[in-house]
């Protein structure tokens, strides 16, 4: 017959505990984010003939948005304007984030720089980066014999 130990099992119970209030006092970078650091979310895509990179650039105006391509690296900049604040507001919590960003993709193959082309629609900047014909790549036929 197994004796009875009522106490077997504290010690992994003391363990989880000291665990969950490690991760419980642990700072949350999220919310010390630094005001004005922000980049925008993107999607970078591939078809068949070209790269597709969708930003998005919310409260962003258009004129304050540049894409440049150099050394298959694509780099999107620019920059959101902090809102003007009211004399009488008073702000209980401010979460939107504003100032300059960039951001650099590198394209996996290369790009016909003639044919690239970005467009800018409700807040979302698309830019479409057609592939060169070597990038695109040959299909071989396979031949029975």
């Amino acid at each position: 017959m197994r004796a009875l130990a009522p106490w077997r099992g504290m010690e992994t119970l003391r363990q989880e505990m000291e665990r969950v209030f490690d991760r419980f006092f642990e700072p949350r970078w999220e919310e010390f984010e630094a005001v004005g650091a922000w980049a925008p979310k993107l999607d970078f895509s591939e078809t068949k003939d070209a790269f597709v990179v969708k930003a998005e650039v919310p409260g962003v105006e258009q004129k304050d948005i540049s894409v440049s391509l150099q050394d298959q690296m694509l780099t999107i900049k620019g920059e959101k304007h902090k809102e003007k604040e009211e004399k009488d507001e008073k702000y209980h919590r401010v979460e939107r984030s504003w100032g300059a960003f960039a951001r650099t993709i590198a394209l996996p193959a290369g790009v016909d720089t003639e044919k690239v082309n970005a467009t800018f629609k409700d807040g979302v900047l698309t830019v479409k980066l057609p592939k060169t014909p070597a990038a695109k790549g040959t299909a071989i036929p396979v031949k029975a014999e």
